[in-house]
């Protein structure tokens, strides 16, 4: 029999493991994958976390893949349960009722909003398609009154839509700027409605398509060829998931004669991402330089950008996605340079809108960049349709909203 007699309070220093032990560390893990990304985080950092020794968690899940599974599950059931509302009604107030229920979501798990933009690239193929159904599940629940409202948008129109004041709502979390929760809640549910409402159908591709170009890169230059091979690479299969063989290989020559251009592999990273700050600084200049005013300074910004992410989508792609593995030093010189970029949209939307606070602001020109970038893997992009000034469009509403 134990010390403490059977029926008595267990004594004053005794711990008790939570019942909820397993949602806890999930929930540690999908924070720390979201902050640092998911190849960067342990076992044992993540048990520290939550207060218990690394081999505690093995009670709870096997490996740390068991865990970013279980995290993206949670996800995805946390926001089919607060959208799980009462079917029929007028389709406005439940429009309305589920972006109010996603713009809290939106707040309540910045932290883990990762998830769902770029970290769930790690699930194996089983996984990532059951993720990606429920989610697609999800968004007809908008889709539905969306249509009744809207009855001139087509089930392919309305999704797109939807798709669009998701990449909102997810835009959240690809940023650490400061805003109230009620605000921020205000702002994201006040440019879902925008999108959803006023937005015009998504134009019909032609019947051939084209792929968006390539970076034009010097092609006798061998230090360019390698950049150019591993930004694909890194875009396709993740940068933990490419070696310098595979860079060799891609670009034609021995994995050893990488080293004669590149340190290693994070250098490689570092110089794609470097390549993209320029981009994104000659793509602003050339804007702003032939603008007549504000609000052409806008139009012209918006355009550029969404012409340099399709143009470059390999680039772009993995300048957001793999921000976490650059080497220290280069991580926080390109995320100051990223913030100088952020602001220069705002003191521009400022201008026009003299009346909107600082912190509002940054929420929508973050919102307004992701949902590029966002859409820009998700379609193909052609001039002939219309998609560029569509996508243009699209910005300019988050914008102005």
């Amino acid at each position: 029999m134990s010390i403490a007699a059977a029926g008595e309070p267990a004594p004053a220093g005794a711990r008790k493991r939570p019942k909820n032990r397993k949602t806890q560390l999930a929930l540690a893990a999908a924070e720390m994958f979201c902050e640092r990304g998911y190849h960067r985080v342990s076992l044992d950092e993540i048990a520290t976390a939550v207060g218990i020794s690394g081999p505690a968690i093995y009670r709870h899940f096997s490996n740390k893949y068991a865990m970013l599974v279980h995290a993206t599950r949670q996800l995805v059931e946390a926001v089919q349960a607060a959208t799980d509302l009462p079917e029929g009604g007028d389709p406005r107030q439940r429009l309305d009722d589920l972006l109010a229920v996603l713009a809290r979501l939106a707040v309540e798990h910045r932290r883990v909003a990762g998830l769902y933009q770029w970290e769930w690239r790690y699930l194996e193929p089983a996984h990532r398609e059951e993720f990606l159904a429920e989610l697609g599940d999800f968004a007809a629940r908008l889709a539905v009154p969306l249509r009744q409202l809207r009855p001139e948008l087509t089930n392919r129109d309305a999704h797109a839509l939807v798709r669009a004041a998701l990449s909102v709502f997810g835009s959240l979390g690809t940023h650490r700027a400061a805003i109230a929760r009620g605000r921020a809640e205000a702002v994201l549910h006040r440019v879902a409605w925008a999108l959803l409402y006023e937005e015009p159908p998504t134009p019909a591709l032609p019947a051939t398509e084209y792929p968006p170009p390539e970076p034009v890169l010097g092609v006798t230059a061998r230090r360019e060829i390698l950049l150019a091979e591993s930004i694909k690479l890194f875009h396709r299969h993740g940068y933990h998931a490419v070696g310098v063989e595979d860079i060799g290989r891609a670009a034609g020559i021995n994995a050893s004669s990488v080293y004669r251009y590149f340190p290693g592999k994070a250098d490689i990273l570092a110089a794609a991402f470097y390549r993209a700050t320029e981009r994104v600084a000659e793509s602003t200049a050339a804007a702003l330089a032939g603008a007549t005013g504000d609000d052409d300074a806008l139009d012209r910004m918006a355009r550029s950008y969404v012409e340099l992410t399709f143009e470059r989508s390999a680039l772009v792609s993995v300048y957001l996605a793999e921000n976490n593995n650059l080497p220290e030093a280069d991580r926080h010189e390109l995320r100051k340079v990223q913030r100088l970029h952020v602001e220069e949209w705002v003191r521009l939307l400022g201008r026009l809108r003299p009346g909107l606070a600082v912190p509002e602001a940054r929420v929508l020109v973050h919102a307004a960049l992701n949902l590029a970038t966002d859409l820009s893997r998700l379609v193909r992009f052609d001039r002939r349709s219309g998609m560029d000034r569509h996508l243009t469009r699209l910005m300019l509403t988050v914008l102005r909203a």
